[in-house]
C-alpha cells in the first residue's frame, strides 16, 4: 500500500501527509546523501497521536517520503504562498537548500507525472473516499491535517516558530465556530504559543477539501518539534515533552469531532 489507512465511528479524520520515509530505490538512485537524511519529515506524528484509535477517529497516513512527492501540494504545483519561498510538489532541495539530486537527475516533468499517479493519486483517492464515507453516515465531517516542522527554519520564517500553528484558509476551510472552539483550548494554557492563520495558512488538503458549505471543517495544526522530540538527528522522540502536548491535542481533537456532530 501507498499508504496507512484505519477506518474510524465517528466524524474525525485525521490526515498525516508528511510522515512517510520510505523513497523507492529507483527515486533514491537519482538522489544525493542529504536526501537519506529525511530531515524535513514529519517525525513520529503517529506517536504522539496515538490516542486516536481509543477516539474512534480515521487515520490517514503517507508511506512515501515527501521528497519523493509532496502529498500537500496542489497536482499543478501552484505556489500555496504567493511571493514567499517554498519547496515545490516534487522538492529539488531540503529545507536547508541542500540539493536532494545529482547533478541532472532531477525530475523532469513525464517524472513528475508518473510520481502523481503512482504515489499522490492514491493518497488522495482514499482521503476523498473515507470524507465522503464519514459525510453520508454524520453529514458533517472534521478534517484535522497534522503536521510538524524544526522550530527554526529561516528560509520560510524569521526566528523561532510558535509551538502551535493552527491553518483554516484564513477562515475558508472550516466553519469560525469549529475554529473558534478549538483554538480556544489552545488559547487557555500558557505553556505553547500559539499563531492562526500566520506563517502556516494550511496546504492544500486544508484549502482543498475544506468545504464546510458541503460539511466538510478542514483544520491544519503544524506544531514545532521541539514540543516532543529532539530536532537533530537522529530525531528522537521525546516521551517527556509529548506527555506536555497530548493533552491539549486531545482535547482539541475532542472539541472538533463534538462540534461538527452538534
Amino acid at each position: 500500500m501507498d499508504y496507512q489507512f484505519k477506518a474510524g465511528s465517528i466524524p474525525l479524520l485525521v490526515s498525516m501527509p508528511h510522515v512517510g520515509t520510505e523513497i523507492p530505490d529507483d527515486v533514491l538512485a537519482a538522489m544525493t546523501p542529504a536526501a537519506v537524511d529525511k530531515q524535513d519529515t514529519d517525525w513520529h506524528l503517529v506517536r504522539l497521536y496515538d490516542f486516536l484509535g481509543e477516539m474512534g477517529a480515521s487515520v490517514l497516513s503517507a508511506r512515501w517520503s515527501r521528497y519523493v512527492i509532496d502529498l500537500n501540494r496542489p497536482p499543478e504545483n501552484t505556489n500555496l504562498y504567493p511571493g514567499q519561498d517554498t519547496t515545490g510538489l516534487c522538492p529539488v532541495d531540503t529545507f536547508h537548500r541542500e540539493p536532494l539530486y545529482r547533478d541532472g537527475q532531477a525530475p523532469d516533468q513525464a517524472e513528475v507525472q508518473r510520481r502523481l499517479a503512482a504515489y499522490w493519486q492514491p493518497y488522495h483517492q482514499q482521503l476523498r473516499a473515507e470524507l465522503d464515507r464519514l459525510l453520508a453516515l454524520h453529514g458533517r465531517v472534521a478534517l484535522w491535517d497534522a503536521h510538524s516542522i524544526a522550530s527554526v527554519v529561516p528560509r520560510f520564517f524569521e526566528g523561532k516558530l510558535p509551538d502551535l500553528n493552527f491553518g483554516t484558509a484564513d477562515g475558508h476551510s472550516c466553519a469560525a465556530g469549529m475554529s473558534d472552539a478549538v483554538v480556544a483550548h489552545a488559547r487557555a494554557q500558557q505553556q505553547f504559543s500559539i499563531a492562526v492563520n500566520g506563517r502556516f495558512k494550511g496546504g492544500h488538503i486544508t484549502r482543498f477539501y475544506g468545504q464546510p458549505e458541503k460539511g466538510v471543517h478542514a483544520i491544519q495544526l503544524e506544531m514545532c518539534q521541539s514540543t516532543y522530540m529532539d530536532e537533530d538527528a537522529p530525531y528522537g522522540y521525546r516521551a517527556d515533552r509529548a506527555a506536555q502536548v497530548q493533552p491539549l491535542l486531545r482535547d482539541m481533537l475532542h472539541t472538533a469531532a463534538s462540534w461538527v456532530r452538534a
